[in-house]
């Protein structure tokens, strides 16, 4: 399924990061770049709802206006469209999504996309939405490097497809990662202990074979840190462009739309984080 990057923007700073790097995205993959505005933020001086409602739609058309002439000045030549559509910003940006080839979010807005880290709507869209989420609260570039989180489950293999693929769009190295613990002390090493690494490393080789022979100019490292997955992808997103992971993993309830690694990450990734989920 392919459509165009789809961003929300609110006039807010990190918003501007979000927009960079969806701007970069679509020119990467050449395609569209779809600015949304989905809820203004604004300080009203008119006395009358007349005025404050012209007030309203000269600050939705301002920052989109902005939005597009900041992309157009970067990328000449990109497809650019934009939109003020009515409705919540969740709701907004889940309809979109449906026809989107990716949406991409700033981690904190002014109210629109939640005052917090953790906001509702990011919550909302990084669950629900069709096409994969990209988080943007650091903006990081020069490190080459893309981090993907590995467990062998449906929303992870999505997730190192996804992860490939932009490994081989931006020329970068690939570092897939399966956190797992054994039993046990960690002083402690046994044979059998040994024999479970092992195995936990062959798991991951015939996660990635596949994807390995499909895009053969991609380097991949291997890393099975015996810690949990959170604090070993944080930790990696570092030194990382872009951290990848599935929406939820093997463990948890599954009737919840987002998994624990995934909602932790939102929080401490220091990287842009992309959330997949599989195609239905």
């Amino acid at each position: 399924m392919t459509g165009p990057i789809v961003v929300g923007v609110d006039g807010s700073g990190r918003s501007l990061r979000a927009l960079v790097w969806a701007a970069h995205e679509a020119t990467l993959r050449q395609c569209p770049l779809r600015i949304i505005h989905a809820l203004p933020q604004f300080h009203s001086y008119a006395t009358t709802e007349e005025g404050r409602s012209q007030e309203a739609r000269n600050w939705d058309q301002g920052v989109v206006d902005e939005a597009t002439a900041i992309v157009q000045e970067a990328h000449p030549d990109l497809e650019v469209t934009s939109a003020l559509p009515s409705g919540t910003p969740a709701a907004v940006l889940l309809a979109e999504a449906e026809h989107a080839h990716t949406v991409v979010l700033g981690a904190k807005g002014m109210g629109g996309f939640g005052s917090l880290l953790l906001g509702s709507v990011a919550l909302q869209v990084v669950g629900h939405a069709a096409s994969p989420v990209v988080i943007v609260n650091h903006a990081t570039t020069g490190h080459g490097r893309i981090v993907v989180g590995a467990d062998g489950s449906a929303h992870a293999r999505a997730a190192l497809a996804y992860a490939f693929e932009q490994a081989s769009l931006r020329g970068a190295q690939l570092q897939a990662i399966h956190a797992w613990s054994h039993p046990g002390p960690h002083a402690y090493v046994s044979a059998a202990q040994d024999a479970m690494a092992k195995e936990q490393r062959q798991a991951l080789e015939e996660w990635l074979a596949p994807l390995r022979e499909e895009y053969p100019d991609v380097e991949v490292v291997e890393h099975l840190p015996d810690e949990p997955p959170v604090i070993a992808l944080a930790r990696a997103s570092d030194r990382a462009d872009l951290l990848v992971v599935g929406s939820r993993g093997l463990g948890g309830f599954h009737g919840l739309a987002l998994g624990s690694v995934s909602h932790h990450l939102l929080q401490f990734s220091q990287c842009p984080l992309a959330v997949i989920r599989p195609r239905a």
